[in-house]
């Protein structure tokens, strides 16, 4: 499951006991632990790629605009071209604070490069994908331009229905897939890979066939698509997108963009590339949550929302809308929670400014309530809580919680339901 730049990584654990009805009963305890989706920069998953030996054009990274004037002279290319690196897509079409209309830029003069860093670099890009802010470049990406004479798609990728790795190709390319896919289905081909064999060389061969690579050609396409193919398997990536796969008029085959998904179980086997991930991006209380195992989103309103599941999050932020309340942020606990979590929680809760009461609601199944009274208390207290607090527990241990919570002595608002903490959460506030 992924939310904002989050995922879930479900770990399933074995509890063993006996009792007088059951013996040697089995328990599967889900524990849910918050881990970041890692996304990489256009120059970064080229660089893996260059590394891998695939076919990328020349390029450096600047983070001003005199080491972008010493990248462009440094290429000695005919035409260069100059890409603002954001994670969001449609930079050629955006529009910069600066005024300078497209995050992406063709010149011939290594002059001009100078002159379109100064006016990309420290200045916010506003594409569709953005938000209305915009997102502040703080490199850009100096490359040789190739000309491109044809446009195919070639994307390897994990697929279910196949229990393995497949290759999907498409004469048609430099556009939406999907698109294509929709009005076009029978110019998608794809090669299911035996996960023992790999590629083979009629499978990579048909593969560079059917997207229209022709003579020498189609054995360069060939030889990429089993290049991507160990990069694919090298760095535990579930998919490798290269759009567009080109052919350019010299007789090259060349990756002119890529996007590269990562497993992220096997962050511990990737922890170079991991390192790379940018979070300049995001949010800095996500990034925050992430290092307590927490998942934050942050939302509009001014009441923040402390759960366990991502399911009850979105049920607690509905009810509170119903009440005409507005949610500011959820907070996902997920299992395995501990005490020190809970405080951190809060402590991430208290950062928005906007908040202006919290509501917590917590369904003890996998969650022990008592730890989280505890925590509840000791962040009241340490952080000297001055917002409305309403407290909904059920489940584990709940009635051990509602003890620790009663005898307190804190200013702890207790409801009996979902429905009777939102409309104590909504009251709560003083109305402005």
């Amino acid at each position: 499951m992924a939310v904002r730049g989050l995922s879930v990584r479900i770990s399933v654990l074995p509890v063993y006991f006996d009792s007088s009805i059951l013996s040697s009963f089995v328990v599967l305890m889900v524990r849910v632990i918050p881990v970041r989706c890692l996304n990489l920069q256009e120059y970064q998953s080229k660089k893996i790629m260059a590394d891998h030996g695939v076919t990328v054009q020349r390029f450096f990274v600047a983070d001003n605009s005199q080491d972008a004037l010493e990248a462009a002279k440094r290429l000695k290319a005919k035409e260069i071209v100059l890409k603002a690196q954001i994670l969001a897509g449609g930079r050629g079409k955006g529009s910069f604070t600066s005024g300078l209309k497209g995050g992406v830029h063709l010149t011939k003069n290594p002059d001009e490069v100078e002159k379109l860093a100064k006016q990309m670099l420290g200045y916010n890009l506003i594409t569709n994908q953005t938000t209305k802010d915009g997102v502040k470049v703080n490199k850009v990406m100096v490359a040789e331009a190739l000309d491109i004479s044809r446009e195919t798609y070639l994307a390897i990728l994990m697929d279910r229905a196949f229990n393995g790795p497949v290759i999907v190709g498409s004469p048609q390319g430099g556009m939406d897939i999907e698109e294509v896919a929709a009005t076009k289905p029978e110019l998608i081909f794809k090669e299911v890979i035996d996960i023992f064999e790999g590629v083979r060389e009629d499978q990579a061969l048909r593969m560079a066939a059917s997207m229209g690579f022709k003579g020498l050609l189609r054995q360069q396409a060939a030889e990429e698509i089993k290049k991507l193919y160990h990069l694919f398997l090298k760095v535990d990536a579930i998919q490798v997108e290269v759009n567009p796969f080109g052919e350019t008029p010299d007789g090259q085959v060349v990756c002119f963009d890529a996007k590269i998904n990562f497993d992220d179980n096997a962050e511990f086997r990737q922890k170079e590339i991991f390192s790379q991930d940018d979070t300049s991006e995001s949010d800095p209380l996500e990034c925050e949550a992430a290092k307590y195992d927490l998942k934050y989103v942050g939302m509009d309103g001014n009441i923040a929302c402390f759960v366990n599941g991502a399911g009850l999050a979105m049920a607690t932020c509905d009810i509170i809308e119903l009440h005409g309340g507005k949610p500011a942020n959820f907070l996902d606990l997920g299992g395995g929670v501990q005490e020190n979590q809970v405080y951190q929680a809060f402590k991430l809760l208290t950062a928005d400014p906007k908040v202006e009461a919290i509501l917590v609601n917590i369904f003890g199944g996998i969650v022990n309530c008592a730890i989280i009274a505890h925590g509840i208390t000791k962040a009241c207290r340490e952080l000297r809580l001055k917002v409305p607090l309403v407290v909904r527990l059920e489940g584990t241990n709940v009635n051990e919680a509602k003890r620790i919570l009663d005898e307190s002595g804190l200013p702890i608002t207790s409801a009996s339901n979902l429905e009777d903490a939102a409309q104590k959460a909504v009251a709560s506030m003083v109305p402005k």
